[in-house]
């Protein structure tokens, strides 16, 4: 058995290899409804994360900036896998979340994008989010993960993964989705019921004005619908 210390100092004690998820479906039907993401031992770490060891584990909801950066960085997710479905010679580079959304840079190359094509992405996005697939992290071996972006052609990623070593290069998945992530993210897309793209800028790669610049696409997404409409009045 293992003890975990909760964020109020209580402790409780699971079976080893009892998931985050799990965890908190035991501590309230509740939080089992509404977590969003996880932390153990000052790690950001998926909820399908299976705990080994005894340790203090937070969990954090929609109610949390950290349920909110799970929550805008999987979205990032979904949006890549939409442009790339829409426009498949798009090359991806980074898609973080930010304080208020998330945004993804991409190099378009011959495509063009305007926000007149924003509600064919976002609906083409809430497509892909209903069909509720989870979020699974996989680690990769520094030759396997340059072998998949030297076949997809994305000079970005390259050199990204350049600058890694084996064991700390992961990939993200989801649906027949694969994109190179660090972690943090909600257990499946379905979570997601609305979203609004905000805005198209251009941003240079790495920030640097002496490399491409690619086009940065804004957006942000919400658990209910009626948190959209909320935002969308507080902005006009």
């Amino acid at each position: 058995m293992i003890e975990i210390t909760l964020k109020d100092g209580s402790t409780k004690k699971y079976k080893k290899g009892t998931s985050a998820f799990n965890i908190a479906h035991d501590i309230s039907e509740s939080l089992g409804r509404n977590v969003l993401s996880a932390n153990f031992n000052g790690n950001t770490i998926e909820l399908s994360t299976k705990i080994l060891k005894s340790g203090e584990l937070n969990f954090y909801t929609w109610n949390d900036d950290e349920g909110k950066s799970a929550f805008w960085h999987s979205s990032a997710h979904i949006l890549a896998q939409t442009i790339l479905s829409l426009y498949p010679s798009v090359k991806l580079t980074i898609g973080p979340s930010i304080d208020n959304g998330f945004y993804y840079d991409l190099d378009l190359g011959e495509e063009t994008i305007s926000e007149k094509d924003f509600s064919k992405i976002e609906e083409k996005f809430m497509f892909f989010a209903k069909q509720k697939n989870e979020f699974k992290m996989r680690l990769s071996t520094k030759l396997d993960a340059k072998e998949f972006y030297k076949k997809n052609k994305n000079p970005y990623k390259l050199e990204l993964i350049e600058n890694l070593q084996d064991g700390e290069i992961s990939f993200c998945d989801h649906s027949d989705f694969s994109d190179l992530c660090r972690g943090g993210h909600i257990p499946h897309t379905g979570l997601v019921k609305a979203i609004k793209l905000l805005n198209i800028a251009g941003a240079y790669w790495k920030g640097d004005e002496k490399n491409k610049q690619l086009t940065r696409i804004y957006g942000i997404s919400f658990p209910k619908q009626k948190h959209l409409k909320e935002y969308l009045t507080l902005v006009e």
